[in-house]
């Protein structure tokens, strides 16, 4: 298969949109899901991040953005078919405290049309809790269940890179499996993205203005992000969240007839292009030069 229909496979664009992907998954994992209503949690979810919604502002931040949160959706979503297609039961309730973990759990660094902060990255340290915030007044305002608030945020907590699941308080084993998936799912979406290297410059300012960086520049994010990815995302994928991301692989093979996880491959695939860059340039300039493509611009 082409390189450029792998792309549009891993991106959700290759028969429709990823809203479109997106549907088509939960229905093939739980056929008596609203498909309605995840709808219509993706639409206000954009009104929310494009600041066509009054309680917020446009979203500003470049690495944090939309888009970024609709691909953790539609790699959750891909994990919660895999391991339907592996014979691991999903109920509809599950998939869909899931899924609306995954598009509100970066909610927390979107500004309210009335706050006085210029930029989302001031609360970029335990954004997490503000997102927990933003989606209990967001499921009160809907009607949902108390039960639907509190296994959110549950799922949410499972994406904070220094929380520890085993020090959560009691929840159901349904809820930890679907706090693994969204968990698994935000790391593979960032660093399986086809235009994630020239996102980490990005991501850089982004820590650095919310004053949570752990690096002096983007060149050196840049160097330790191979480190980073054995040290810290592949010990969350196969211990924390107990191998859940192997599912992919069940994924794309009933849905595409490909034996692969492509979220790894491109992840691989990422990082041997760092190191070869880096081992050329001794700038961030010269780094630039060899990341020529462009983000798509999204809110």
């Amino acid at each position: 298969m082409d390189f450029n229909k792998l792309t549009h496979i891993i991106e959700g664009s290759l028969d429709g949109t990823p809203l479109d992907e997106i549907l088509y998954l939960a229905e093939k994992t739980c056929p008596s899901i609203d498909l309605g209503l995840l709808q219509e949690v993706h639409s206000d979810l954009t009104s929310f991040f494009s600041g066509s919604c009054p309680d917020f502002k446009k979203n500003t931040l470049p690495y944090h953005n939309l888009r970024h949160s609709q691909l953790v959706v539609l790699a959750s979503a891909r994990l919660f078919h895999g391991l339907h297609c592996s014979h691991v039961r999903i109920r509809p309730e599950i998939l869909f405290k899931g899924l609306l973990a995954a598009y509100f759990h970066d909610t927390g660094m979107l500004l309210q049309q009335d706050d006085p902060t210029r930029s989302g990255t001031k609360y970029m340290a335990n954004h997490e809790a503000r997102s927990i915030l933003f989606l209990s007044k967001y499921a009160a305002q809907k009607g949902f269940k108390e039960d639907i608030s509190r296994d959110c945020a549950t799922i949410i907590n499972y994406t904070d890179l220094e929380s520890d699941p085993a020090t959560f308080d009691y929840h159901p084993h349904e809820i930890q499996l679907a706090g693994q998936v969204i968990g698994s799912a935000d790391l593979l979406a960032q660093m399986a993205d086809r235009y994630y290297l020239e996102c980490l410059p990005l991501l850089f300012n982004e820590q650095e203005t919310g004053g949570v960086n752990q690096h002096k520049s983007a060149r050196e994010l840049m160097e330790h992000t191979e480190k980073f990815y054995h040290n810290v995302v592949l010990k969350r994928l196969t211990t924390t969240f107990s191998k859940t991301s192997q599912a992919m692989q069940a994924h794309f093979w009933e849905r595409y007839k490909i034996d692969r996880n492509l979220y790894i491959e491109n992840i691989d695939n990422n990082i041997n292009y760092l190191n070869n860059i880096i081992a050329k340039c001794d700038g961030i300039d010269c780094l630039e030069r060899h990341l020529k493509r462009i983000p798509p611009k999204t809110t």
